[in-house]
């Protein structure tokens, strides 16, 4: 494979271009579905190919081959060129910011192959955890009336080569496991609960995520929601956020408008913009205990990744330091039109997409406080665990969350239950809000899009537990 990528980096300065981008990929996913109690998809998918990209007096082409011989990537080089020069009459004016490009290889092995597991053994923990939830919903009188549960790995390799100087390896398998469960009350109506797991991990990591126990508990949960939760306060009350509401934050609210290449406007049309403004960077947005940042190298991850799509090394990137506004994600492109350097944030999700500025592993850093004490020094308000609806503008600045797990808190205690919280903030009134931070830093998976054509990747967002002071929860209404 090695010799095609020299080839299109040859063909490519032969015609003229200054800089040749050449990134085999190969992408293998499997799936097994049960829906209902009953398995009703098995199947696997494989994507490999070249993409490559070519900048021409300003202006770049992308083009990708899945027939990988000499006569066709070389009409895809071709391609790439013809589209970058033709673009060039529009005097666009892209550079790639000057880097240390990175030539190494990144291979991580699991320990328990997902093929290697049977197929049967793994419809038979999906009926598993489906009987769990099923049971354990009825015995308080719910019924599971919808319920979709699946497992699966999504492998990649890449080899990146480019004429600056990049020659990055990088293999590394995922796990995942991804349930939406709807419980049912003729008197209480409906509830809903999803969650999405996944890892750079084997087979380990799912028997570590106890589906069967997971997902009872989550029945339970929902249930007890469901038949006892009362509304919130309506007066201003303080908040304690569970980490995976703190995480959804961080990845919505700090992440996305964090993309150098939304706030350039090249998103706009697609994902929308964001409320940053270059002036705005050194500016406060929340209080000095909120400090977000996306780190790709965290071990197991979701989105984990030590080189980018460029050639660039990863590297821990702070986008909010101590409530102030500090950095972007940036891509070599990016970085050169604002006079800075990129922190290898370039991803593609498949040879045939083009690497553009994504998110890796984007969470809030934890405090020192336990949840208990986050109650403690609350005394009195509500906790919010976790979430099931969210939504936010294409600015990233006004979002709301409704809670499916919530609980009063009295005199530093849990209490009654909660029924569909709703917190309806502006992004600086919520990071403003913030007044201590739990150390129960937690991680959950996602699956990111953003591009056109779209492209969704994998990643992590995460978070402590925070206490928010003196908000006002709405609550939602039945449809």
């Amino acid at each position: 494979m090695e010799d095609l990528l020299q080839y299109v980096l040859k063909r490519g300065a032969d015609l003229g271009a200054s800089y040749v981008e050449a990134r085999y990929q190969h992408d293998h996913q499997s799936q097994i579905v049960l829906k209902n109690g009953v398995a009703e998809v098995s199947a696997d998918v494989v994507e490999k190919g070249i993409g490559l990209r070519l900048l021409y007096r300003g202006s770049l082409g992308f083009a990708f081959v899945n027939k990988l011989d000499r006569a066709s990537v070389r009409k895809a080089v071709d391609t790439a060129f013809s589209m970058a020069k033709s673009a060039s009459r529009l005097s666009q004016n892209i550079r790639m910011s000057d880097e240390k490009l990175v030539s190494a290889s990144d291979i991580r092995k699991p320990r328990i192959k997902y093929e290697d597991v049977d197929t049967s053994d793994k419809i038979e923990l999906l009926k598993e955890a489906d009987d769990a939830a099923v049971a354990a919903a009825e015995t308080l009188g719910v019924k599971l009336v919808s319920r979709f549960i699946e497992v699966g790995e999504w492998s990649t390799e890449k080899h990146v080569l480019n004429t600056d100087g990049g020659d990055v390896k990088f293999r590394v398998s995922r796990v995942t496991a991804n349930y939406l469960i709807t419980g049912f009350h003729q008197q209480r109506g409906a509830v809903q609960r999803f969650e999405n797991l996944g890892e750079s991990s084997g087979w380990e990591a799912v028997e570590r995520w106890n589906l069967p126990e997971r997902m009872a508990s989550e029945a339970r949960d929902i249930s007890k929601a469901l038949l006892k939760g009362v509304e919130p306060p309506k007066e201003p009350v303080d908040v304690v956020l569970g980490s995976e509401i703190v995480g959804l934050v961080c990845h919505e609210s700090c992440g996305h408008p964090g993309e150098a290449d939304r706030m350039l406007g090249r998103e706009a049309a697609q994902a929308g913009e964001t409320y940053i403004k270059a002036e705005l960077l050194g500016t406060r947005i929340g209080s000095e205990h909120v400090t977000v940042v996306d780190d790709p190298r965290l071990p197991r991850s979701f989105g984990y990744y030590l080189y980018d799509d460029e050639a660039v090394a990863a590297s821990e990137r702070v986008l909010i330091d101590k409530g102030v506004l500090s950095g972007l994600l940036h891509n070599r492109e990016t970085a050169a039109e604002l006079g800075t350097h990129s922190n290898g944030a370039s991803r593609a999700n498949g040879y045939n997409k083009e690497p553009i500025v994504r998110m890796a592993n984007t969470y809030l850093k934890p405090g020192d406080h336990s949840l208990e004490e986050l109650f403690e020094t609350m005394r009195d308000g509500v906790y919010i665990k976790s979430y099931q609806e969210w939504n936010i503008d294409d600015r990233r600045w006004n979002q709301r969350y409704v809670g499916v797990v919530a609980y009063r808190v009295r005199d530093g205690r849990l209490a009654e239950m909660i029924r569909d919280p709703v917190l309806d903030l502006t992004t600086k009134g919520l990071w403003s809000s913030v007044a201590a931070v739990g150390d129960d830093l937690e991680f959950y998976a996602g699956y990111c899009g953003k591009g056109d054509p779209m492209q969704g990747i994998p990643v992590w967002f995460g978070g402590p537990s925070v206490l928010l002071k003196n908000v006002r929860l709405g609550v939602r209404r039945p449809a």
